[in-house]
């Protein structure tokens, strides 16, 4: 998937927890439920649908930032110019009123293996439980997510990849006609090609002279994340395809696992990645750069709702939209709930509460 915008523990700390969240980047099989683990987002690793080796959760990400992008009212990545439902006008930032919400039973999927997503949605649901709400948090691959959201059958997701990763699912598949892009909370965030810095190679267009280092492979995530689909077109776009280059793909938590192993060892390693991701804090990894573009510009990272949820809680849908964080605060905050790689969802929901009171102003902002 290409993919949203957030990282340094010991490497050997955590990518079990990495377990957890993110392109980035879910599958789109195996609706399996469960509860949200810290991980990859678009996403880093986690505890989610494929539960593999574990890795350092690293803390916050680097890739915080800049570039503007247009709220759900107007054309946004995927919101009106792609067929879907607007959320509605401006609330200006004011503080909104949840009095008139019907509906405080909310159902917030966690896409399996994506950090940012496991960290915010995390706190909403600590914010929304203060308010009486009441909020149930499955982790599922990253298809039946989109298909609940169109469906009812889930009422919030807080890690769509606008305008590229998700483009199939929004788009193609038609999801996005069929649900709500509410807005916007992070932008500038970019998919990504990385290996470790100590790699003699600065270029994906390089990558045919190292081949024989990593037997002509890059490590992957889930094989339905929208950034698998945007790294086979990028082999293809440099050829690497046709000079028998393959692309392994498993889950993020595996990919973190073996770029540990590989860091640890001191040894090359070429993974698909994408920002904000706290790997970038925990190993000693670059990212390649990308003169043809073929990984695509970056996208930002929406959230968006089910039609019949912003119909029955318009105040909520209200807060949602004004939504946005900064690269620090959601560097802290991944740090502070998925950089223990024994971490329960416990340990994950501690971890919210105790940001929650470092960071009064953010969660006072979150309902105005």
């Amino acid at each position: 998937m290409r993919q949203v915008r957030i990282r340094a523990v010991a490497a050997g700390a955590a990518i079990a927890l990495a377990a957890s969240l993110v392109a980035a980047c879910g599958s789109d099989s195996n609706a399996g439920s469960g509860s949200a683990s810290a991980g990859a987002g678009a996403g880093s690793a986690s505890a989610g649908s494929s539960s593999e080796g574990s890795a350092s959760a690293g803390s916050a990400s680097a890739g915080s930032s800049s570039e503007g992008s247009a709220s759900a009212s107007s054309a946004s990545a995927g919101s009106s110019s792609e067929g879907s439902a607007s959320a509605g006008s401006e609330s200006g930032g004011s503080a909104v009123d949840l009095s008139k919400d019907t509906k405080k039973a909310i159902t917030i999927p966690i896409a399996s293996g994506w950090a940012e997503d496991v960290a915010v949605t995390h706190l909403w649901k600590y914010v929304l439980e203060q308010n009486g709400y009441t909020v149930k948090t499955p982790t599922l691959d990253i298809g039946p997510i989109f298909v609940g959201i169109a469906k009812g059958d889930y009422d919030v997701f807080f890690d769509t990849w606008l305008p590229g990763t998700h483009h199939k699912y929004w788009v193609e598949d038609g999801y996005g006609a069929k649900s709500v892009d509410i807005g916007v909370w992070y932008k500038n965030a970019p998919l990504t090609i990385a290996v470790p810095d100590y790699m003699d190679i600065d270029s994906i267009a390089d990558l045919k002279s190292i081949g024989d280092q990593v037997n002509k492979t890059i490590t992957g995530i889930d094989p339905g994340a929208g950034e698998t689909g945007v790294v086979k077109d990028m082999m293809k776009a440099y050829g690497l395809t046709d000079a028998g280059w393959t692309l392994k793909t498993s889950s993020s938590t595996a990919m973190l696992a073996a770029l540990k192993k590989a860091t640890d060892a001191k040894k090359p390693i070429v993974v698909d990645l994408w920002r904000p991701h706290w790997a970038y804090a925990a190993f000693p990894i670059k990212d390649l750069k990308d003169p043809k573009g073929a990984m695509g510009k970056p996208d930002s990272i929406h959230v968006i709702g089910s039609k019949d949820f912003a119909k029955a809680d318009p105040g909520l849908t209200a807060a949602l939209k004004n939504f946005t964080m900064t690269g620090d605060d959601l560097n802290s905050l991944e740090a502070a709930t998925v950089q223990d790689s024994s971490a329960t969802e416990a340990d994950i929901e501690a971890g919210v509460k105790k940001w929650a009171g470092e960071h009064p102003d953010v969660v006072k902002a979150l309902l105005g």
